[in-house]
Order: structure tokens, then C-alpha cells, then sequence
């Protein structure tokens, strides 16, 4: 009888432990970043049907394109009016990443590699077409941009690279042969020395990418992270620039990255149990 007891006794002690821990864990006080090297110039407030934007691509006369990861919808969003002004569905219900559009043409990239090319994006019935990449369907796809000087997508997966853990693959989709490369364009190494102080057990998952976008000036290469807020700075050489690491007070969870043609940079993020936004931001040049 003893024997039970202190078993129940030690069962407890074990369990009143772990929820402890578990509640401190949860609660302790978040620290954001020491050196805040950008600055928010401007903040819109996202309606809730984008609760989980995923994408957005700058169009053009204050419009943004954008998606959200549940339906096959592109939504139409003016930052001027502060409200969506159009919604494009080119297919059913799906886990849609990132979007970048090109001239008339949107291309929407699905999870588990399934590109979607919507012709004439904003007409009531759009032309569309699919292409599989297969060797990206278990990676995990959060990040496409288009590379206008080169007529080619560049797509970049979030969890495991479909080649090696040691790196994440910038992959290429030729928008003339309708065609990806396997063998990746550039390789941003998870053993860089400026990751070490967010490096993880598992390689992959020391950089997660959730979107990529081009600087339309400087042509480097602004790789975005939502898991844990940052923004990477490679050069078309894939030299890694700098790394701005973000408050995710602010920045709840990016996943969508943009620039308009004068260089202003946008980024947005899903809910995360608040509000959805899109946010301009301005980065400390060193």
C-alpha cells in the first residue's frame, strides 16, 4: 500500500513539474532583437478573409496581389483605399504559398510544388494552366518570385531541400520551356557562421524560408523567414549581405515579401492569433 502511494505521490510531483515548466515556458517575458536596424513607415490593417495571407506581389497603381493559404482566390488589395477591390478564383481549396506576378500573367505556388499559371489574372475567367514539380512536393514550398531580366521563376523551399539538409536550393522555373531545374541555381548553406546563433539540431530547419523577392535595383536576392522573423540579403552571387532579424511584436508572421518598382518594401503577415497586416518598411543601409 505504501509502494502505491508514493508512486501516486512521485506520479504528482512529475506531472505538477512539467506543467510548471510548461506554463513558465509559455509565459516567460519575450525579448525582441537589441539592434532594430529598419523602421515601420506604414501599417495597413488586413480584412479578416486574409487572416492567413501567404503572398503578395506589388501590380502597380497602389494594388498588391495577395493570397491567403486556403483558397484558390487571388485577392486584389489597394493600399491607397485600404480595402480589396477584386477577387480572382483559379482553383479550389489548397494550401497556396506565394504568388508573384508578371506583366498579365500570376503564378501561384502550391505547397507541395504544384505551380499554378493564371493568364490574364484579372479577367472574370482567367486562363489556367498547372505544372507538377515533383521533386519539390515534399519540401514544403512557401517561396517564388519571378526573375523578369531572366524569364524564369525562382522558387525556394522551406523544410527539407530535395537534394541535401546541409543547404536550401534557390530553384529555377523557365517561364520559355515551362520546365525547372533539379540542380539548384544557388545554395544558401545552413552551416554559415552568421546563422550559428539561430542554428538548429536539425540543419533544415536553421533557415526556413517562407518568400523570396528581387530588389529591383540592387538585384539582390531578400529571403524572408516566418518562423522565427528575419529577413537575409544575398547578392546575385548568393553571398549572404546582411540579416535584419525582426520584433515579431510587430511582425506576427511574415510570410509575403514585395518590392514596388522605386525600391519600397512590403511585407506581410498572417494573424497568428491578432490581426493580419501588411507593413511598409524601411531598412538601415550600413
Amino acid at each position: 500500500m505504501k509502494r502505491l502511494e508514493l508512486w501516486i505521490i512521485g506520479a504528482v510531483l512529475l506531472l505538477s513539474a512539467g506543467l510548471i515548466f510548461a506554463f513558465s515556458s509559455r509565459f516567460t517575458a519575450y525579448e525582441p532583437p537589441e539592434d532594430i536596424t529598419y523602421s515601420i513607415e506604414n501599417m495597413w490593417t488586413l480584412p479578416d478573409i486574409l487572416e492567413e495571407v501567404s503572398g503578395i506581389s506589388w501590380i502597380g497603381n497602389d494594388e498588391i496581389a495577395a493570397i491567403q493559404d486556403e483558397d484558390g482566390i487571388v485577392f486584389i488589395y489597394n493600399l491607397k483605399a485600404d480595402t480589396i477591390t477584386q477577387q480572382i478564383k483559379f482553383s479550389g481549396s489548397g494550401d497556396y504559398e506565394d504568388i508573384t506576378v508578371n506583366g498579365t500573367t500570376a503564378y501561384v505556388i502550391r505547397s507541395d510544388g504544384k505551380l499554378y499559371e493564371i493568364r490574364n489574372y484579372r479577367d472574370k475567367k482567367p486562363e489556367v494552366n498547372s505544372y507538377d514539380l515533383d521533386f519539390l512536393k515534399k519540401s514544403n514550398v512557401e517561396a517564388m518570385t519571378v526573375d523578369v531580366a531572366n524569364n524564369r521563376l525562382l522558387i525556394v523551399p522551406k523544410d527539407r531541400d530535395p537534394n541535401d539538409d546541409k543547404y536550401k536550393g534557390v530553384y529555377t522555373f523557365s517561364l520559355d520551356t515551362k520546365k525547372a531545374k533539379e540542380i539548384p541555381l544557388l545554395k544558401i548553406d545552413m552551416k554559415l557562421k552568421a546563422f550559428k546563433d539561430f542554428e538548429q539540431k536539425k540543419k533544415y530547419k536553421t533557415v526556413r524560408p517562407s518568400a523570396i523577392a528581387i530588389h529591383p535595383f540592387t538585384k539582390d536576392y531578400y529571403v524572408l523567414e516566418g518562423v522565427n522573423p528575419k529577413l537575409l540579403i544575398f547578392d546575385a552571387k548568393g553571398k549572404l549581405k546582411n540579416i535584419h532579424l525582426f520584433d515579431k511584436r510587430k511582425f506576427l508572421q511574415p510570410e509575403g515579401i514585395t518590392f514596388s518598382p522605386e525600391g519600397t518594401l512590403y511585407i506581410s503577415n498572417e494573424a497568428n492569433g491578432e490581426q493580419p497586416t501588411i507593413l511598409e518598411v524601411k531598412l538601415n543601409v550600413n
